[in-house]
């Protein structure tokens, strides 16, 4: 599996307040969208996320998203070392992602930027 990079998750009271200090620190403009009830903006190589704080908790568990070039292969190799998919392959605005718990007990996310929902709210 080729993975492309990895966005690090930060939960956060205020989207707006984090949004200002986030972009101040990378240089990179913040891209706005839903998850549910979950306002997200990604700035640079963080994911903001805030909304209820039971969605939140269940968003905490995962360690980080990972990028790759095809969740179909991702799926494929998590399989084969063993890891448990919690989600997916599911498509999203972007692309398609997954959730899986590798057999360590970490979780992570992984998306692709193929076959994204044209015009749905991620």
């Amino acid at each position: 599996m080729d993975i492309l990079g990895t966005s690090l998750r930060v939960c956060v009271g205020d989207l707006n307040a984090a949004i200002d200090v986030y972009e101040r620190l990378t240089g990179a403009e913040a891209i706005r969208f839903q998850r549910g009830a979950v306002a997200v903006a990604a700035v640079g190589c963080f994911f903001l996320m805030s909304g209820p704080e039971a969605e939140l908790s269940v968003l905490r568990k995962i360690t980080a998203t990972l990028a790759v070039k095809d969740v179909d292969e991702a799926l494929a190799d998590l399989t084969a070392v063993g890891a448990d998919i919690i989600a997916g392959p599911l498509p999203t605005p972007i692309g398609r992602n997954l959730v899986a718990r590798h057999p360590d007990g970490s979780i992570f996310e992984y998306v692709d930027r193929q076959g994204g929902e044209q015009g749905a709210e991620a």
